[in-house]
């Protein structure tokens, strides 16, 4: 049986963001069963558990054969055992796997330095003067990303293992109207979001932070 760890309580703010949410809706779209293991922000620091995952995060995944972590290595490990994920010529599953190393490398780290400038350290004297900066560097990625997507349904010719990615990273961004304000990349969302197994992965995530309420 496989298995993916998540917190057992995150602040409001993170809930429906945190990175098993990634595992999970990969999971759902391939269909294949899983088994969540909640576990506590005092846990996670646990030398057992660091042995599975170095920095003390979520997820981890296990099956019968394999221990992963990092959301992108196994996302990346679900979707080479389905088809539901990626294409199976080596061309189109190479391009998508480039859309999800983009979604994590060229898109991801500024919007997180826009989250850390507007949640987590919103009280620092800097914050509001590096501000700019990092909503400048954001706009600049989704404008590439819009021009990429105009006309298109996904990024690719389907949905794949890229477009899982990419909307899970731009739902970060859901504090501000810089997704939904874009005709574009609203609705690239939207169609993302519509997925039934999105719809799933995010209902079970948020339901284990009502059962460890």
């Amino acid at each position: 049986m496989i298995t993916v760890t998540g917190y057992n309580w995150v602040p409001d703010f993170a809930r429906g963001v945190v990175r098993d949410l990634r595992v999970r809706w990969a999971l759902e779209e391939a269909a294949l069963k899983y088994q969540d293991k909640l576990i506590t922000h005092e846990e996670k620091l646990t030398p057992s558990y660091r042995a599975l995952q170095p920095f003390s995060q979520v997820p981890v995944y296990q099956d019968d054969d394999v221990a992963l972590f990092e959301s992108g290595a196994i996302v990346l490990h679900v979707g080479r055992n389905s088809a539901a994920l990626l294409p199976t010529d080596p061309a189109g599953q190479a391009r998508a796997t480039a859309w999800m190393f983009a979604a994590l490398n060229s898109v991801e780290p500024f919007i997180m330095g826009l989250i850390d400038v507007d949640l987590f350290s919103r009280e620092e004297p800097w914050a509001k003067q590096s501000r700019p900066h990092w909503e400048s560097m954001v706009k600049k990625r989704l404008s590439d990303l819009a021009e990429r997507l105009a006309g298109r349904d996904w990024l690719e010719d389907r949905f794949t293992v890229g477009d899982l990615m990419m909307a899970t990273v731009l739902r970060i961004l859901r504090h501000t109207d810089l997704v939904t304000s874009d005709p574009v990349l609203g609705q690239y969302l939207a169609r993302c979001e519509a997925r039934p197994a999105f719809q799933k992965a995010l209902a079970d995530q948020m339901a284990s932070f009502k059962e460890a309420a």
